[in-house]
């Protein structure tokens, strides 16, 4: 008797443009479309990244929100215009419209968040739009929300301040919260760094208990504790993040009795600051031993004004 296959992955991310995604980010010029993401495409394999989950069960689009359910997995995206560029009461009403939506759901835990907005430095002390940004989504978020958080990334968007966009990845089981031995709790990040402090885990490992598991990988800069790291040397930047990536894959492998090899990435995300920084980067991430043909390169802005790179990925457990 021939044995029996194996199940089918709960998750799997392509570079590909096909309609029965869960999840299907498009990276380009700004439009009100929840999932399309106004950071421009510098390199890579295409401008679209899909995350399939089975079957979708039910979904529906309008502007400014979106959602999709399947058997394990949920999608919810909402965009909340400014007023005025007020971030925090932007992202106060994001956050709380987020949770009304995925709280009674069949999906109520979040795994993995994206957080886009344009001008993420602009304005000075805690008057920065990511400081604002932090306190609104601090104002809005349940006990639950911080038990840990999610894994997530916030990234500044082309173009002017004019709306607050969030991605998320939702799920009927919740996910084991993940922390990177080099570096700081985000969420303990002393006051210097802002009124409240970023609500976020570094990386998120799912379906653990499956054959398949997988390891999402957090916004992973230049940081060590909490200490920004080679300021105006992008690529000891990139180094240092991908020194920070593989001390949270070797803590997903302890965790989970798995490896995460960077060959097995499904796909990685690399925003940069300056496009001008594209081939040193590109350089960096070809010597890491990531497989080059899943490594998209977008023009974003970093949360640290005095950083220049940042990386955000999925893996795949040998």
């Amino acid at each position: 008797m021939s044995p029996s296959p194996a199940p089918a992955a709960r998750l799997r991310i392509a570079h590909a443009d096909d309609g029965a995604a869960l999840i299907r980010f498009e990276f380009g010029a700004p439009a009100p479309e929840p999932l399309r993401v106004a950071c421009a495409p510098l390199h890579g394999p295409g401008p679209v990244e899909t995350w399939f989950a089975g079957g979708i069960r039910e979904s529906a689009e309008t502007v400014g929100a979106a959602w999709a359910h399947g058997k394990h997995y949920a999608l919810c995206a909402v965009s909340v215009e400014e007023a005025d560029g007020d971030i925090e009461t932007a992202a106060a009403t994001a956050y709380e419209r987020l949770l009304t939506c995925v709280r009674p759901s069949e999906h109520p835990y979040l795994l993995r968040i994206w957080n886009y907005f344009a001008a993420i430095n602009e304005g000075e002390g805690d008057d920065e739009r990511y400081r604002r940004f932090c306190v609104g989504r601090a104002r809005a978020v349940d006990g639950m929300f911080n038990d840990p958080p999610p894994a997530a990334t916030a990234i500044g968007t082309d173009g002017r301040p004019n709306r607050v966009q969030l991605i998320a990845l939702c799920a009927s089981a919740p996910a084991l919260a993940l922390e990177n031995p080099r570096q700081t709790p985000a969420w303990r990040y002393p006051r210097e760094f802002g009124p409240v402090s970023p609500g976020f885990s570094r990386g998120a490992l799912l379906d653990a208990e499956s054959d398949s598991p997988r390891l999402l990988a957090s916004g992973t800069a230049s940081i060590v504790g909490h200490v920004s790291q080679h300021v105006g040397d992008v690529g000891a930047q990139l180094h240092e993040s991908l020194a920070n990536l593989d001390a949270l894959l070797a803590e997903g492998e302890r965790q989970a009795g798995r490896a995460f090899p960077l060959a097995n990435c499904e796909a990685l995300r690399v925003y940069l600051r300056r496009p001008g920084d594209l081939a040193i980067a590109r350089e960096a991430i070809a010597a890491s031993g990531l497989p080059t043909d899943r490594v998209l390169y977008l023009r974003g802005d970093v949360c640290r004004r005095e950083l220049d790179v940042e990386i955000e990925g999925a893996f795949v457990a040998a």
